[in-house]
């Protein structure tokens, strides 16, 4: 019996330092390309920061500023957090205080397949579906646009905000409910004065994880944003996010050898920086409005 469990545990310890080595080493690579990405003779870091022209594959012009890129992946991620978040938690809401029980268990596992969909799927969804309803509505859309795009990615996060907020609201204790409802509330004022407060701490939780994985969402972008990255704030225009440029050069014909395919991994490290200062203001925010009931 002894032996079982120290050879459980040993396992759970290789587990575990087998995921920091696999983060170490993605880490590593991303490090080094970038290194040799800024050693070429015609990258530089004040154009790098300092500059909203992206154009790697024009020949002698080729300027390497990061913000059109950023600009690009900031304005998807609004658009889709401006759909998602508020949907998702008002329908979580709706799951865990109003809906009847059958409702409940019927409902939560439809909203689950949509995070189950191929993103590619959602890419094409946007092209030959919501483009054309947008430039119907208005007709400043392109054909690839920021909008059609955002909102996409919007109903591919709408789930992932539903179901851990919908969770994050199930843990609230029943007794803080029947306090709520003794003190003449109405299921309104438990839901938004009580429950919701105390579930905060999950709630925002829901909402990083959205935003992360809107920031990191790449086939939709790929198909419905377009390759023209600028610096806009304008949803109808056509845009490129730091992973659709790493779409394009990857599936590219671009020398392995050259500036414009190291300037992916600079992309990809940038992303990686974001995506983990993210993380780190998540863990503060977490710990700020967590609540711990007996």
């Amino acid at each position: 019996m002894r032996l079982r469990e120290k050879g459980i545990f040993l396992s759970l310890i290789c587990c575990g330092v087998f995921s920091v080595l696999i983060t170490l080493a993605i880490i590593g690579v991303l490090l080094g390309e970038t290194i040799t990405f800024f050693s070429f003779e015609e990258v530089t870091l004040g154009n790098f920061l300092g500059s909203a022209q992206w154009t790697p594959l024009l020949g002698a012009t080729k300027s390497f500023g990061i913000w059109g890129l950023i600009s690009g992946t900031l304005l998807i991620t609004a658009i889709a957090m401006c759909f998602a978040l508020p949907l998702g938690l008002i329908t979580a809401i709706y799951l865990s205080e109003y809906a009847p029980r059958k409702v409940r268990n019927a409902l939560k596992p439809i909203l689950e397949i949509l995070a189950g969909i191929p993103t590619v799927v959602y890419g094409f969804f946007a092209l030959t579906t919501i483009t054309p309803i947008l430039q119907w509505l208005h007709d400043g859309f392109s054909v690839y646009n920021a909008m059609s795009a955002g909102i996409a990615v919007g109903i591919l996060c709408f789930p992932t905000v539903c179901s851990l907020a919908e969770d994050a609201l199930q843990a609230v204790p029943k007794s803080l409910r029947d306090a709520a409802y003794g003190l003449g509330g109405t299921r309104f004022d438990a839901s938004v004065k009580v429950i919701v407060p105390a579930a905060l701490s999950g709630i925002i939780s829901a909402f990083l994880l959205a935003i992360a994985r809107a920031i990191g969402e790449t086939m939709i972008v790929a198909l419905a944003a377009g390759s023209r990255p600028q610096l806009t704030i304008d949803p109808r225009d056509e845009i490129q996010t730091m992973t659709g440029f790493m779409v394009q050069m990857a599936g590219g014909d671009v020398s392995n050898f050259g500036t414009e395919y190291y300037s992916m991994y600079a992309v990809a490290f940038t992303l990686f920086l974001i995506t983990l200062s993210l993380t780190m203001f998540g863990n503060v925010i977490r710990k700020r409005f967590r609540e711990t009931y007996e």
